[in-house]
């Protein structure tokens, strides 16, 4: 099985997001056992120029490779694509017409409208035959809800064929809530209910951005099942904060 027809499947997926952009933590963190790697291209500091090499750094591992570009751009994903990312995570999308662009952007004719290159990552780098985009593995496109209005359109968006994944985004929704109080009809965590019933009931899968791990079974309660938990550039930071607290003598110190 595909690592994207993985995290298709009904069941809990715990990854965590890459946003430093370094191969060696790609690498470690899928020798680790995690289920899915989300490199970040829209708040990170990796780079598109960079994301080769971490993608290589985990070929052969269990962990899928999903990669959110900066904006749902059809070029961004494209080149996303054509590195050898099993799947694409899509900021800010609203409305079905964003996630109907979403999907035409990452399949091939006649589903989509996505370039075709032979020459390409994806590809084998023109040892792998490309006759045919219906054998194609289709890759996972995870649809992100970060605005009231997508979530009063989170329904709509769920049921848009080839759209895998609800996921929230919890710091932009909870911003946009907050900003416009008189837009939305339901509190944050009515949002999210709201999402996990929409994915739940297209039968498509629920994710969301988890900062504490120990979070991750009340999520789960709540109809989430795609985790992204925690961050490399968050988990170095505690550990360093915790070596200064451990300084002996320091009243920090527990």
């Amino acid at each position: 099985m595909t690592p994207s027809a993985r995290l298709r499947e009904n069941k809990v997926h715990i990854g965590t997001w890459l946003s430093i952009g370094s191969p060696v933590i790609a690498e470690l963190a899928a020798e680790s056992g995690l289920d899915w790697l989300l490199f970040d291209l829209e708040h990170g500091c990796g780079t598109e120029d960079a994301l080769l090499g971490q993608l290589q750094a985990i070929r052969g591992s269990h962990a899928a490779a999903v990669v959110r570009v900066g904006a749902p751009h059809a070029d961004l994903i494209a080149r996303v694509l054509d590195r050898g990312a099993d799947g694409i995570m899509v900021p800010h999308v609203s409305t079905v017409a964003q996630a109907e662009l979403c999907v035409r952007a990452a399949h091939y004719p006649p589903r989509g409208r996505r370039g075709v290159a032979r020459s390409v990552r994806a590809c084998g780098y023109g040892l792998r035959p490309l006759e045919n985009a219906a054998a194609l593995v289709p890759p996972l496109i995870v649809a992100q809800i970060e605005t009231a209005e997508g979530v009063e359109n989170a329904r709509a968006i769920a049921q848009v064929d080839g759209i895998d994944v609800l996921f929230v985004g919890p710091a932009d929704l909870q911003f946009d809530l907050n900003a416009h109080p008189e837009q939305a009809v339901r509190d944050y965590q009515g949002c999210l209910a709201e999402v996990a019933a929409a994915a739940s009931a297209a039968g498509k899968q629920c994710g969301i951005l988890v900062r504490n791990p120990e979070e991750t079974d009340t999520f789960h309660k709540l109809g989430f099942t795609l985790l992204g938990v925690d961050s490399d550039l968050a988990i170095l930071r505690k550990g360093y904060q915790a070596l200064v607290t451990a300084r002996p003598g320091s009243d920090q110190q527990t």
